[in-house]
């Protein structure tokens, strides 16, 4: 078990490498950092000592191992747009990200994987069709028109729900959390229902798909020849063999629900990470765009870390191939 963490914990390190070469190459190819810093009236010769101030004159690879070093640290620079610290621009907005990407997981998982069963084992009934062709929407229509219509219906028509903000917010140290006021339900309702949508039929469909495989296997036919209860059956022996190949595909999912909130966000001008990062594209903030590229990289690195060992736990032939 110590050899495949650290195997995976190696492979993660050579990723996050490569993501910082890339996220550095957009501070030397996309346009000039010290005119972005600095003004109109700033003189060639006070140019010359900032570049020089900075190490932009030194070896491309003297100032890629020293941005990987300050990124380790959580230093990512000076907005240009804000002339702030990016690390504490970042901080301050990654509670409402997590926080609309947690509620919207939890949806996904506790909604999609209940409903994918049901519709393996009620294939023809009401409710399964029903299931089925919510996924059909669900999948077909983009993200971004989804929470135009939750807007229009509830927002505009209905005024059961706010179409914009967090609501109010409670800070408990440096973390702000919208859980435990009402307004910050109320307005994490909408987004988090649009982010989830898709991920919640991806998942439905995939459970559904298993388990009707796994249904017609071998084991389960014994297991119904030996007289064991049909509840027992379909949770105990059919469900967990379903959830096997389940857990890599949800995984991925659950880390792309971080990495593409950006729509969402700005749908619903959700003021997290996402929406920082499409303002940060508009002003061509360099410092906050690699920030936020090494954080989503982080992301999905340690959500695949977690992926790849529970289905070493859960997938016996896995233990016996690496023994």
């Amino acid at each position: 078990m110590l050899g495949f963490i650290g195997q995976r914990v190696l492979q993660s390190v050579f990723v996050m490498l490569a993501v910082g070469l890339i996220a550095f190459s957009m501070f030397r190819y996309v346009g000039d950092p010290i005119s972005n810093m600095v003004g109109q009236d700033t003189t060639m010769e006070q140019r010359v000592q900032l570049r020089e101030r900075l190490g932009l004159n030194d070896p491309f690879l003297v100032q890629y191992f020293r941005f990987i070093k300050n990124a380790a640290q959580g230093d990512f620079g000076i907005s240009y747009r804000q002339r702030r610290p990016v690390s504490e621009m970042i901080r301050n907005r990654m509670p409402a990200t997590l926080e609309l990407s947690f509620v919207s997981a939890m949806m996904a998982l506790f909604l999609g994987i209940p409903m994918g069963v049901y519709t393996a084992l009620r294939r023809n009934g009401v409710l399964s069709r029903s299931f089925m062709t919510l996924s059909l929407i669900g999948i077909s229509l983009p993200t971004f028109l989804i929470g135009i219509l939750m807007i229009l219906l509830f927002g505009v028509i209905l005024r059961w729900l706010p179409s914009f903000g967090r609501g109010e917010v409670v800070q408990i140290g440096w973390w702000s959390t919208g859980l435990l006021t009402k307004s910050g339900w109320q307005s994490l309702i909408m987004p988090a229902f649009t982010l989830a949508l898709f991920q919640m039929t991806l998942i439905m469909r995939l459970v559904r798909a298993e388990m009707l495989e796994v249904l017609q296997a071998d084991f389960i036919k014994f297991a119904r020849a030996r007289g064991l209860p049909e509840r027992m059956i379909n949770f105990r022996h059919a469900l967990k063999n379903t959830l096997v190949p389940v857990i890599t595909i949800t995984g991925l999912q659950l880390g792309a629900i971080i990495a593409f909130s950006i729509i969402t966000e700005t749908v619903f001008q959700w003021p997290g990470m996402g929406l920082l990062f499409i303002q940060s594209i508009g002003a061509v903030d360099i410092p906050v765009m690699s920030a936020y590229l090494m954080m989503i990289a982080l992301f999905f690195v340690v959500i695949n870390l977690i992926v790849d060992l529970l289905y070493f736990a859960v997938d016996p032939r896995l233990r016996v191939q690496k023994s």
